[in-house]
């Protein structure tokens, strides 16, 4: 088996098979922490809890996704990327299965906070392709592995929305440990090795990730900016479900799902930001998606007194404008960091990564919190708020 190292950075472009199982992968894992979202519902009906209690679930995966990333990310720099992958896959499909079988909320929450920790898989991942990409290339080959990324996001909600109301929602999580033992042992015969680019020991190694932060300005305006434009869209895609099945929209668990649709559209342009990052700038990418992304936020917030059908395709249009904002800016950020130090590319990459999920798990817990006491406009303000605030950190 090959092993990489830092040698590698100029060698041909990344074989087209091995980036679509990164993307895959990357993809199937990061969907993992966002299934539950339009089951809730369900899931609290069957467990008989209520769905305030329910509600818990999304945001421990999101808690737990971003402590993976801050105490488990940073060891791709220490030790065989390869070897973490190929373990947090197996992993992450046990608690799925797990997750499947829970006869109670309280053994749904444990797994839930589980599944987050390993989800980081993805995490692995994106390092991994912009270490084994040429560096001409990097931004389009972590474009492309984000494109998988944010699919998963987004096609996770119109999956379980799907199997949810036609099935169960158990079936969500067992089909989905089924497809994570898929891509571990594709990774297991197409991922070559990786050299460990420190010796530094555990404590130190996290050590390193606040000297990081105070020796780049770099990466702490783009973990801010990225943190703030989470709680934008995780207070949008964790809500919206709930409010369109309320008055005066009563749509169930499928349709609602089905808006990720919407969003998936924005998904798709990672790669070209990629390119435009390596053309002319990630910065000028960053305040342009984050512009973008202010702005859709301010017109949702301002439709919400439109008749239905208006505010369903101007919700429709916004999840693709404010999506595509985002995930333009992500890309961007991502490029950035992963240019400040080849050899702490993982340690990097949890620092900004941890910023995002504590943002979206705030976005969360406070998006649920406006939306029963002041209401959809509430929750769009907020969003619209955070995301205006990321566009100043990059003007």
């Amino acid at each position: 088996m090959q092993t990489m190292n830092m040698k590698t950075e100029g060698v041909p472009a990344l074989p087209a098979p091995l980036l679509g199982l990164l993307a895959t992968g990357a993809g199937m894992s990061v969907a993992a922490l966002y299934y539950s979202q339009p089951m809730l519902g369900r899931m609290a009906a069957d467990l008989q809890t209520t769905p305030s209690a329910a509600g818990a679930v999304p945001t421990l995966t999101q808690l737990g996704y971003a402590l993976g990333i801050a105490l488990l990310a940073p060891l791709g720099d220490r030790f065989d990327r390869r070897v973490i992958i190929l373990v947090k896959a197996a992993v992450l499909a046990a608690m799925l299965l797990a997750t499947a079988a829970a006869p109670s909320l309280h053994l749904l929450l444990a797994t839930s906070l589980a599944i987050g920790l390993a989800a980081t898989l993805a995490q692995d991942i994106v390092p991994a392709a912009a270490t084994l990409a040429p560096a001409a290339e990097r931004g389009k080959a972590v474009g492309t592995v984000m494109t998988g990324l944010l699919l998963g996001i987004l096609l996770s909600r119109v999956v379980s929305g799907f199997v949810a109301e036609h099935w169960h929602w158990r079936a969500v999580y067992a089909g989905a440990a089924v497809g994570v033992a898929a891509v571990g042992l594709a990774a297991w015969r197409l991922l070559p090795r990786f050299a460990a680019t420190t010796q530094l020991g555990y404590g130190a190694l996290l050590a390193s990730l606040a000297q990081l932060w105070r020796k780049h300005p770099a990466l702490r305006r783009a973990t801010a900016a990225q943190a703030l434009l989470s709680v934008g869209f995780s207070a949008f895609w964790s809500t919206l479900a709930v409010m369109l099945q309320a008055a005066p929209f009563h749509i169930g668990a499928s349709v609602a799902g089905a808006f990720g649709l919407a969003g998936a559209a924005g998904a798709l342009a990672a790669p070209l930001a990629g390119r435009l990052a390596d053309r002319s700038g990630p910065g000028r990418v960053a305040r342009l998606g984050a512009g973008l992304a202010a702005v859709s936020f301010v017109a949702m917030g301002l439709g919400a007194s439109l008749p239905v059908a208006a505010q369903l395709v101007l919700l429709a249009l916004g999840a693709v404008a404010f999506d595509l904002g985002v995930q333009a800016t992500l890309v961007a950020h991502q490029s950035i960091v992963y240019g400040i130090d080849p050899a702490a590319r993982s340690r990097l990459n949890a620092v900004l990564l941890t910023g995002m999920f504590v943002g979206m798990a705030v976005g969360s817990a406070l998006g649920a919190t406006l939306l029963a006491h002041a209401g959809w406009a509430a929750v769009m303000a907020l969003a619209a708020a955070a995301s205006g605030l990321a566009w100043w950190l990059r003007r």
